[in-house]
């Protein structure tokens, strides 16, 4: 496993793919629904299949992680598929909502004091956030 990515900096690649994804599509929706809220379907619809495709067809980076450096990679190094986005996404989504948002506190827990830096939601789709470019 190459250099794993921490917490901050994950932290750090979230909050410029809010800044340069959801902002303007919130904007864009909010001119067009009314409604200026991340919580508009539309946005949820956009978010959502851009943080499921995006690392598929881009060699597990998004936006905010190509910014950052860092992105996402099966256990073994190799490129994701749309198999482990969806693991990561809908069935780790799933585990966070049962768990009332426990799961997603002790994850964060997770990536700042483990060795490996991985989080429940990597555990379920066989991956990690690395500082590893690309073969």
């Amino acid at each position: 496993m190459s250099l794993p990515a921490g917490f901050w900096i994950r932290v750090g690649a979230n909050i410029m793919d809010w800044l340069i994804i959801n902002l303007p599509l919130i904007i864009i929706a909010g001119l067009i629904t009314g409604e200026f809220s991340d919580e508009n379907y539309f946005v949820s619809l956009i978010t959502f299949l851009y943080v499921l495709i995006t690392p598929v067809l881009w060699k597990g980076y998004v936006v905010g992680k190509r910014l950052a450096g860092i992105r996402i990679v099966k256990k073994d190094g190799s490129n994701v598929h749309i198999g482990n986005m969806l693991m990561r996404n809908i069935a780790a989504g799933i585990f966070y909502a049962l768990t009332l948002g426990t799961g997603l506190i002790v994850s964060a827990f997770m990536v700042g004091l483990r060795e490996d830096k991985r989080a429940i939601h990597d555990f379920i789709a066989g991956t990690y956030v690395t500082h590893s470019k690309p073969d």
